[in-house]
């Protein structure tokens, strides 16, 4: 059967990738954050994931206020790199397995949960960005990847508690598939930030590594947590946080923390936590 070996928390904020695309990972102001992910590529070396599981929100490159599913899953066997108004970035296509995704998903609607099933997708900074992050692009990318895009855009949101049950699902899906994969779970976005508004700007570095803390040890408190309590303290964008639930529900509670980091340079605190199973 399949199991979950890892996973991942980590933000996508899209300026890291900017920095990676011109090569800036040594510049001062970028070089604690990319050194902060050179021990985790090497961790996942060592485990061989043969599937990566991404968790992010689409900022509409295929999903938008006009038409934003709650949770939509790739169902092929490669995604596009999407074109955010900058051009494409330089990566390979994301390789894809369509098996997989097919059964994942069947699983999830089996229990009780409703999904978009994308046959094509073209995923931007919020796939890309903690991708290539964590694993090496070049000549091509060493997992296949499903992209799991979550509505946190367009109220209503998803709850939190409703997150942290489906990364449940996930687990149970996974260990169910009758391949031997071995499967990591990214979920990504934040930490505190908000890019509008009176607040725009404004971070919470206290609540962020309050979250870290409690995503490791107490994960149903933060399952509790309300919308308004999360944007009252990460602030409207740090709603994202919930995506990271997502992952912590996949893993089980005896999951070892194997990397943790914080950085918060501009206007989004920047944070990183990796789990390993026994």
């Amino acid at each position: 059967m399949g199991k979950i070996i890892a996973g991942i928390g980590t933000s996508h904020v899209p300026s890291i990738g900017g920095a990676y695309d011109r090569g800036a990972q040594a510049e001062p102001d970028w070089k604690p954050l990319f050194d902060a992910y050179i021990p985790v590529r090497e961790w996942l070396a060592d485990l061989k994931p043969d599937i990566a599981i991404m968790v992010y929100n689409d900022h509409g490159a295929d999903f938008f206020f006009k038409q934003y599913p709650t949770f939509a899953v790739g169902c092929a066997d490669q995604y596009a790199i999407a074109d955010e108004g900058m051009g494409i970035r330089p990566l390979p296509r994301i390789k894809g397995d369509f098996e997989f995704s097919r059964h994942l998903c069947e699983s999830l609607v089996y229990d009780e949960f409703d999904l978009t099933l994308c046959q094509e997708m073209a995923v931007e900074h919020g796939f890309l960005v903690p991708m290539h992050l964590c694993f090496d692009p070049a000549p091509d990318w060493s997992v296949a990847a499903v992209p799991l895009a979550v509505n946190v855009l367009l109220h209503p949101l998803p709850t939190a508690m409703r997150c942290f049950k489906l990364g449940q699902a996930i687990r149970r899906a996974v260990e169910a598939d009758p391949r031997d994969l071995r499967v990591v779970i990214l979920g990504t976005g934040g930490m505190s930030h908000q890019l509008q508004g009176r607040r725009f700007g404004a971070m919470n570095p206290a609540f962020d590594h309050d979250f870290l803390d409690r995503i490791e040890r107490d994960p149903e408190s933060l399952a509790r947590m309300t919308h308004q309590e999360l944007m009252e303290q990460a602030g409207a964008e740090g709603i994202e946080l919930i995506m990271w639930l997502i992952m912590r529900g996949a893993i089980s509670g005896g999951a070892r923390r194997v990397h943790r980091h914080y950085y918060g340079p501009m206007t989004t605190g920047m944070g990183l936590i990796t789990f390993e199973e026994p």
